[in-house]
């Protein structure tokens, strides 16, 4: 009977720790709450003080506590770490927020991040200042961006879109009151057009009006067409809309000088008029040109694309330009458009050049960042903004039919715009099952 008793015990714990390993493997969330999390937590405890001490991040005390400490406690005085505040675990790591002593500042946590990752020995160590003096250590247990899970809670708010994952397990989102304008960069096969129907998805469950150019006869885009408002697939369409958008800017401006107000969100809602995202696939076929006489038209668009860019924010007309390279090699006006792209989403690319074209100008520590990225990940990138802040991010893998059916279904939500009526994209058929794209052809552009 004993022997039974040991040989199911012994099966029991084998058993046990089968389990455990394959969690690990394939469902690491679940082996970091049973496991990780309490690990993790018992070693930041028991640690803290060396760890803060041996990684800088320790400052001498003030002449009064050194005073009280030596005299009155009669203890040796003893450097002094940030002071922790609160500590909070999730299903994907530990957060931690840290209130810093006088003399130190986020910089200095942010730049010892790679050390504490390896003295609590956690996947990674995100630095988040949450106001002056307090920061929050976002460390994250195991490679969330291996399998991206979104996170199911997230307020719904105006003009803010859940588009990836970042590496803190938190969720990326396109906030375009925050950051209006932004360049995507990629090279093929790099995830860039995964990126673009997840935006495209969660902006078609918004009340806004979207607006396609793809001058790659719109094979990416025409399968958004009935929630679209607008849709040019050539150059000389391209052009004709861009016109069109910048005299709609111009008439809202209008509206806001009748109203006395600076800003289409300060306008009485049953007159303020519905935000515009334009979405622009291939840049480069903007600027581009085979011949001399296109050149004037190439020029008018670039033009009216910065206009757009500079002015277009306070009248909700937003823009979203995807492309392989951007630069100054495209001609004129091309480093003056993107410095009006103050956000950023780099995903991997062919050359070194291409990501400092990328983020260069506004988070120069970013770029080695995106030159690391594997080929066998698509969908990672890097986003970064004109405040120097960035972060990894991964799109979770959306086919083109999903995001089509997600256009369809709320083909409802299209506001019916007459100035954009001439680029309405004509219908012809409902596609026959779920996995075909809707037929669609583009309305000609009238006189």
């Amino acid at each position: 009977m004993s022997d039974l008793t040991t040989v199911l015990e012994a099966t029991g714990a084998l058993a046990g720790a089968g389990g455990l390993g394959y969690a690990k493997v394939r469902a690491p969330r679940v082996y970091w709450s049973l496991v990780g999390l309490p690990v993790t937590w018992g070693r930041f405890t028991v640690t803290y003080g060396a760890t803060m001490d041996v990684c800088g991040l320790t400052v001498r005390p003030s002449g009064l506590r050194a005073f009280v400490v030596r005299n009155v406690a009669r203890r040796e005085v003893q450097p002094v770490p940030p002071k922790v505040r609160r500590v909070r675990g999730t299903s994907t790591g530990l957060r931690v927020s840290l209130r810093l002593p006088a003399g130190l500042e986020p910089t200095d946590v942010a730049a010892a991040s790679e050390r504490l990752r390896h003295a609590w020995g956690v996947h990674s160590v995100n630095v988040v200042e949450s106001k002056p003096g307090v920061v929050e250590l976002r460390m994250t247990g195991y490679d969330v961006l291996k399998r991206v899970r979104m996170p199911r809670r997230f307020k719904a708010q105006s003009m803010v879109v859940p588009v990836a994952l970042r590496d803190d397990g938190t969720a990326f989102v396109r906030d375009y009151r925050k950051v209006p304008h932004a360049l995507t960069l990629g090279a093929n096969q790099s995830g860039k057009s995964m990126y673009q129907r997840n935006l495209i998805a969660g902006l078609a469950k918004l009340p806004v009006g979207l607006v396609g150019i793809d001058c790659k006869r719109g094979v990416e885009q025409s399968a958004y067409a009935p929630r679209l408002s607008a849709l040019a697939t050539t150059p000389e369409m391209a052009s004709e809309l861009l016109d069109v958008l910048v005299a709609e800017m111009e008439s809202r401006f209008d509206l806001l000088s009748s109203h006395g107000v600076s800003d289409l969100w300060a306008l009485p809602e049953k007159v303020r008029p519905v935000p515009l995202v334009v979405l622009v696939d291939e840049v480069a076929e903007l600027f581009l040109t085979a011949a001399k006489r296109d050149e004037e038209r190439r020029d008018r668009m670039v033009m009216q694309m910065v206009r757009l860019g500079q002015m277009a924010r306070a009248i909700g007309i937003y823009l979203e330009v995807c492309g392989q390279r951007f630069g100054s090699e495209l001609g004129k006006g091309a480093t003056m458009l993107r410095a009006q792209l103050t956000g950023r989403v780099i995903h991997r690319v062919n050359d070194k050049q291409t990501a400092e074209m990328g983020l260069g100008d506004v988070a120069p520590e970013a770029v080695f960042a995106v030159t690391t990225i594997a080929p066998d990940r698509p969908g990672v990138a890097v986003a970064g903004d004109s405040s120097g802040g960035w972060s990894r991010i991964r799109t979770p893998e959306t086919s083109p039919a999903q995001a089509a059916a997600v256009c369809r279904e709320h083909a409802h939500l299209a506001p019916d715009l007459p100035a954009l009526a001439p680029f309405r994209p004509a219908i012809s058929a409902e596609p026959t099952t779920d996995d075909a794209p809707s037929l669609i052809k583009p309305r000609p552009v009238t006189d």
